[in-house]
């Protein structure tokens, strides 16, 4: 991806709602499908990183983002932006 690319999806993002929150629970197996239904969806979405998650917001993206083929637009503080192109789109 080029850097005017993930500029454009970052600027995207900007207005869009947190639509999943990561909380004490972590990553499980149901988040990662919920996650993905929600990628296949949409293509990019935001995540928020709650306070009471044992995980910080970088290793939570990274972590859903090899999980689920995608790519980490953007971690800013506790959130972050995911991206996966999707095909039938």
């Amino acid at each position: 991806m080029t850097g005017k690319e993930r500029a454009a999806l970052r600027a995207a993002a900007n207005s869009l709602p947190a639509i999943q929150q990561i909380g004490h629970g972590g990553i499980g197996e149901e988040y990662i499908k919920n996650t993905d239904a929600a990628l296949t969806a949409r293509e990019l979405i935001k995540m928020k990183v709650l306070e009471t998650s044992p995980l910080p917001a970088r290793e939570a993206a990274e972590q859903l983002a090899s999980a689920l083929d995608a790519e980490v637009i953007q971690v800013i503080g506790r959130c972050f932006v995911l991206y996966r192109k999707n095909p039938d789109r």
